[in-house]
């Protein structure tokens, strides 16, 4: 799980008059080591990709996979600046050497682009040689750390059952040692789900000064995903069925993560503003101001966000790793024609196209737009399919936040920080 931007949905004209439309830019979530991962955390959804490359003898992205895809990645988007983001599995198995060759590819191709670096992991192979090198190359690294030890402890354990947040820590402090630039990434389960502010504050006291929150949601396997030797069901088709309810134990509840996010917020906005990054609450001030999502699950339609395999393959989007989804692959195929593929566009306009009457009236649409479609497998109350799992909660947040959004959009308007609603708080509870 990574963080995702969004680049701007609205297509160019590119090459001759008859040629595909293409979007200018897009952004893939790199796995160059597959789903191979030293974790083997309970609520991982990654992890069972392995079953569907039964043949694959070597989790690695080859030379010639990576020089394609790095070329084709840079020459496909018509943009200043381009952001790769590496991820797995946990891409550090690849070892140093594996990202020295990316960067010099990177700088081969790069023709005038900015090139920008994102590599998530776990933490727990770094060192010395790892952090002095993404401080060098000036590495943005996502940790992923679920809270403080018990609750990490809970769900993130190694392939022998062990904890891991020693493991982590000891990353961290090299991470510290060598001022390498990193956020958090933090999975809201229904384990912590009830501990916001320990979380938050936790995150705080370990020096993150950008946290991410990302809702925890799996179903168990139904017969499709059995049929694929598979224990987690695959997102649903949004075409108007009925898909099972049904969520594994550690997925959060609805109002649950409303509730965690909403407490979190008014620590935030009362201490914070300026200081502490909430991915979320940033994503929310844009577009409270009018802006589009920066962040594609909240976004009006998707498609242009998705993820390579270490063998190439692309597909639609990292939560739909499954062969129905697969575009093609960099060494027969490129980039820029599998994004702009009728396939792709059709992927990226059922999230718009299928949204349910009853979310098309809500008053937070302008803000959610259904969220991710991978949880959109529940029945809205009048019988029709494609509500999101989390509606409640996010229904919760956004009403929660609403007032004081507001207030910091109009600050934004009138050229004064967002950070002068702490004082506006504060002279309101005089």
């Amino acid at each position: 799980m990574n963080l995702r931007v969004v680049p701007e949905l609205s297509p160019v004209q590119a090459g001759a008059s008859n040629g595909p439309t293409r979007v200018p830019s897009f952004h893939i979530l790199t796995k160059p080591i597959g789903p191979i991962c030293n974790l083997n955390c309970t609520y991982c959804f990654y992890l069972e990709k392995e079953r569907l490359y039964p043949d694959q003898a070597r989790w690695r992205m080859p030379d010639d996979v990576l020089e394609a895809y790095i070329r084709q990645y840079i020459d496909g988007q018509n943009v200043p600046e381009i952001s790769f983001a590496w991820q797995g599995g946990e891409p550090t198995l690849l070892g140093v050497d594996f990202f020295r060759k990316a960067v010099a590819l990177q700088r081969k191709y790069a023709g005038g682009k900015k090139i920008h670096n994102a590599l998530q992991t776990n933490g727990t192979l770094l060192d010395d040689e790892w952090c002095q090198f993404l401080s060098e190359e000036d590495f943005l690294v996502g940790l992923s750390v679920d809270g403080p030890r018990e609750m990490n402890d809970r769900y993130r354990v190694d392939k022998q059952g062990r904890d891991t947040f020693d493991d982590v820590m000891r990353g961290l402090s090299f991470l510290r040692k060598h001022a390498t630039a990193f956020n958090t990434l933090t999975v809201v389960s229904r384990s912590n789900g009830d501990h916001p502010l320990e979380v938050y504050r936790f995150l705080k006291s370990i020096g993150s000064v950008v946290h991410q929150y990302i809702p925890l949601v799996e179903r168990p396997a139904d017969a499709d995903a059995k049929r694929q030797n598979l224990d987690l069901a695959a997102p649903p088709i949004l075409d108007g069925r009925t898909e099972s309810p049904a969520v594994t134990d550690w997925s959060v509840r609805p109002l649950q993560y409303g509730q965690f996010l909403s407490a979190i917020f008014d620590e935030w906005v009362r201490n914070d503003v300026g200081e502490t990054f909430v991915q979320l609450f940033d994503v929310m001030l844009g577009i409270w101001c009018g802006l589009p999502s920066s962040l594609c699950v909240f976004s009006e339609k998707c498609g242009v966000a998705l993820a390579v395999e270490h063998n190439g393959d692309l597909y639609s989007c990292d939560h739909y790793v499954y062969p129905q989804y697969k575009l093609g692959n960099v060494l027969s195929q490129t980039l820029a024609d599998m994004v702009a593929s009728p396939q792709q566009r059709k992927f990226g306009g059922d999230k718009a196209d299928t949204l349910p009457q009853y979310c098309r009236q809500c008053e937070v649409r302008f803000a959610c737009n259904g969220e991710c479609p991978k949880h959109r497998f529940m029945t809205t109350p009048d019988g029709q399919a494609g509500l999101n799992y989390l509606c409640a909660g996010y229904k919760h947040f956004f009403n929660h936040i609403d007032p004081l959004m507001r207030t910091m959009a109009r600050l934004l308007q009138d050229e004064q920080p967002p950070a002068r609603i702490m004082e506006i708080l504060r002279l309101q509870t005089r």
